[in-house]
């Protein structure tokens, strides 16, 4: 993914939490903009409790390459549940 893609995400007003999807299948929500940092080649994700706690208990170190995925968190409900058209 390209780093302007990321950084698009983060600086959108108003922030709308996401999640990130890598190429094994991992998945990593960013639900506050503060506890990421994106860089050129990698990204850095603070992991913090559910909540509104901005204080991470852990991190991870991805590389942009690997995300193959962005998405909201924060969907309208569809009125087709399966996601087809």
């Amino acid at each position: 993914m390209a780093p302007e893609e990321l950084a698009a995400a983060l600086h959108r007003r108003p922030f709308i939490p996401f999640r990130l999807t890598l190429t094994e299948g991992s998945t990593y929500e960013v639900r506050h903009p503060e506890v990421y940092v994106a860089g050129r080649r990698s990204a850095f994700i603070g992991l913090a409790p559910s909540g509104p706690d901005l204080l991470f208990e852990r991190s991870v170190m991805v590389d942009l390459i690997h995300i193959v995925k962005l998405e909201p968190l924060e969907t309208a409900p569809s009125s087709n549940a399966n996601g087809a058209n």
